[in-house]
């Protein structure tokens, strides 16, 4: 397992745990306090949890798992997939932040350009990624059992 996978992975499990500390505040809140969660609060659980947590596990496990690109592949350049983990990491973070400050204080706009514009980072570092490994989403030898007829 190289390191970008590993950072994808780890970093998928660091987000984990903060989407289950902000459900298990929101559930507190609820329950006890019979406060309901901030719809801003509720979207940062969300989306650290999926995107943060979810996708990057799915990404990282993508690197490791799929085929080696091939040599003239010109969309895979590892360092390409390394600024898209530094851009998914970032947003995410900043717009978890950015959430959770906006449902605990009324939020200016500052507040919510800066959660815009960290979703818009997410957005563009997952279509980055997808386009980078397109070309290793292939066969590697099953496209000559399936000519001979093997079921799979």
């Amino acid at each position: 397992m190289f390191s970008t996978v590993r950072y994808f992975i780890k970093t998928s499990i660091l987000f984990l745990v903060a989407g289950v500390l902000s459900g298990f505040y929101m559930l507190v809140a609820r329950n006890y306090f019979n406060v309901w969660p901030h719809p801003d609060l509720v979207s940062a659980h969300t989306h650290i949890i999926l995107l943060g947590s979810v996708m990057m596990m799915i990404m990282g496990v993508a690197l490791w798992f799929f085929p080696r690109p091939e040599k003239n592949d010109p969309l895979y350049k590892p360092e390409l997939i390394l600024v898209c983990y530094y851009i998914l990491t970032i947003s995410t973070g900043v717009r978890f932040i950015s959430q959770v400050w906006s449902s605990f204080a009324n939020p200016n706009e500052i507040v919510k350009l800066v959660s815009l514009l960290s979703s818009l980072g997410q957005v563009i570092g997952l279509i980055i990624f997808f386009v980078s490994i397109w070309g290793r989403i292939r066969s590697v030898g099953s496209h000559i059992r399936e000519a001979k007829g093997e079921k799979f």
